[in-house]
């Protein structure tokens, strides 16, 4: 049986869509795609109509890669206003054996599970501990002999709107959601390691519009905040001083600027198209001196935030997401912070910190259909043969992070 999973991220910037397999305890790229988004704002579906001209053409550039056509997705959600709350559940295990089964970690899950405010809706539930007969803690019960079950969990809820207007551009696509997640807990999952999960510390992501920070204990997300500027401000400064179009300013950007002023030359020249039709000569000094003013700004504002998150000190801080792909920024940050480094979303076929959020809602979703006792993919078996004669699957590497991770989670 070969399952099957597909993970869409709708940014404010692009919609990005990647379908894996997980093979022997390994998981393998088979598509991915990234196409510009229309109709979304600050991560959020402003126009419902011209979102789904943008994530129509993503899945229909899927299918075609893979000659299949996709109903079922896992997605993630915007996570304004997300809510985090400890919970607790107790049942005791009714089979005559006393086994503990998938049936009973749900139950227990659920049974915690009481969500008092109101236009909130449940996003997801994850497991801290699970505890046997009172005394002995486990992360993964089944197969045990206990007479009690107890859980400690985060309830993860985000307002209702959240969730509605993404479902509601999938149904206008013919897509049905499977599965929701946040994206700060799918950056998780996808850089997580044993040196990282029994610490505390932070991952940024840099996307165009927002920026989100979420706090970390032990690999549990337990706080989550939204800054509402990205990287898209420095196309903005970069439009306003050259006179020219934000296309023209985000290729300048990424194509040449760097995140350094020490490391930029005065000699490498960028001929600049204005909106005037001129061509205007920047250097790469220049332009990465408005590239570092901006940034300058942004991590002061996520330094402020860490403040008010959390007076602990910080094992690590992880920075991701697609503003995150620029060069030296890792020399920015050290001017910023004693211990941030970049992630290394080093996944063949997908080697961008964009993919970050997609990546890991695949490793999240099975690594909860494991905890249930079942792991069954997204694609029937009609779909799956219409891939038999697929070449040239992309294994993801045991040295690349998703392999590591997938290891560690999967244990095959």
């Amino acid at each position: 049986m070969r399952n099957i999973y597909t993970s869409i991220d709708i940014g404010t910037d692009t919609i990005k869509i990647i379908v894996c397999e997980l093979f022997h305890g390994k998981i393998n790229l088979l598509a991915s795609s990234s196409i510009k988004s229309r109709g979304i704002k600050k991560g959020l579906v402003s126009d419902v109509d011209e979102a789904a001209v943008s994530l129509k053409l993503a899945i229909e550039e899927i299918e075609t890669k893979l000659g299949i056509t996709i109903h079922d997705v896992i997605t993630t959600i915007p996570s304004y206003s997300s809510m985090f709350t400890l919970i607790k559940g107790e049942v005791n295990i009714e089979n005559e054996d006393g086994i503990i089964t998938g049936d009973d970690v749900v139950r227990v899950l659920q049974q915690g599970m009481n969500i008092e405010e109101v236009n909130m809706e449940m996003v997801t539930i994850m497991p801290i501990s699970f505890i046997l007969d009172g005394r002995e803690h486990v992360k993964d019960p089944k197969g045990k002999v206990a007479k009690t079950l107890e859980s400690r969990s985060i309830l993860v809820t985000t307002p209702s709107r959240n969730i509605y207007s993404i479902m509601k551009l999938l149904d206008k696509c013919g897509l049905e959601a499977i599965d929701i997640s946040i994206g700060g807990i799918c950056d998780m999952f996808t850089l997580r390691n044993r040196e990282i999960d029994d610490k505390v510390g932070v991952i940024i992501n840099m996307g165009s519009d927002t920026t989100t920070i979420s706090l970390y204990n032990k690999g549990i997300i337990i706080k989550d905040k939204l800054l509402e500027i990205g990287g898209k401000s420095i196309d903005n400064d970069i439009a306003y001083i050259y006179k020219t179009s934000m296309i023209e300013a985000k290729k300048l950007k990424e194509k040449f600027a760097i995140a350094s002023v020490k490391h930029a030359s005065v000699s490498d020249i960028y001929d600049l198209i204005a909106e005037d039709g001129k061509v205007v000569k920047v250097n790469q000094h220049e332009i990465s001196e408005i590239v570092v003013a901006r940034l300058e700004e942004i991590f002061a504002m996520i330094k402020k935030e860490l403040f008010g998150i959390t007076s602990k000190e910080l094992d690590y801080i992880i920075i991701t997401g697609g503003a995150s792909n620029m060069p030296y920024l890792d020399v920015f940050l050290d001017s910023v912070f004693k211990n941030a480094k970049i992630a290394r979303t080093n996944l063949v076929g997908v080697r961008n910190n964009k993919y970050s959020s997609s990546l890991g809602n695949v490793v999240y979703y099975i690594s909860k259909q494991k905890l249930k006792g079942e792991i069954n993919g997204m694609l029937d078996d009609e779909e799956i043969d219409k891939m038999s004669s697929l070449k040239g699957n992309v294994l993801i590497s045991n040295e690349s992070m998703l392999g590591k991770v997938a290891q560690y989670f999967f244990g095959e």
